[in-house]
């Protein structure tokens, strides 16, 4: 319901804005909001962690959405003598657009760059999340200038967490 709901209300901004020209992107119905304002997709069956990431990497590459850092987490406390399932973030970022809404609102430097984190469940499962870009969106109450660049960097992230998830290049 909640889902619906925000889906119709970004349909709303995204039609009375003149300048979209690029149709919304939705995440896969089996991904579900969590806590906190974030939303988690399941892997598809047949796509390994490997994969989603070379998808990721593939359809940012593809949307010209730079990937400027990787952080394997879980690397990292096993190189500190620790045990941890996999667990990564993948941080993709288009500066200009980043630039303009810092510019408007410096409360937006905190959510740069997107984030999109890989990691395993306690029961091995793997899940891709990252925040809910309706939700934050919908706080924002941006200029309508910067409406269309921040619907672009939404759809940009959801596009590739969409292809990380099913496996699409």
């Amino acid at each position: 319901m909640l889902k619906s709901l925000l889906v119709i209300m970004s349909l709303v901004i995204f039609w009375q804005t003149p300048l979209f020209a690029e149709e919304m992107i939705n995440l896969p119905d089996e991904c579900k909001e969590i806590d906190l304002d974030m939303i988690k997709c399941p892997l598809a069956e047949d796509v390994g962690m490997d994969d989603a990431i070379d998808s990721m990497k593939l359809r940012a590459n593809m949307l010209n959405f730079k990937l400027v850092a990787h952080m394997p987490l879980s690397e990292q406390v096993k190189a500190m003598g620790g045990e941890s399932p996999r667990m990564e973030i993948y941080q993709f970022c288009d500066a200009s657009i980043a630039a303009k809404m810092v510019s408007a609102n410096l409360s937006f430097a905190g959510y740069l760059p997107c984030r999109i984190a890989l990691v395993e469940d306690n029961d091995k499962k793997p899940w891709l999340i990252t925040l809910n870009m309706d939700n934050t969106m919908g706080k924002a109450k941006l200029p309508d200038d910067l409406m269309p660049l921040a619907m672009q960097v939404r759809n940009n992230i959801y596009s590739i967490m969409s292809a990380g998830a099913l496996g699409d290049l």
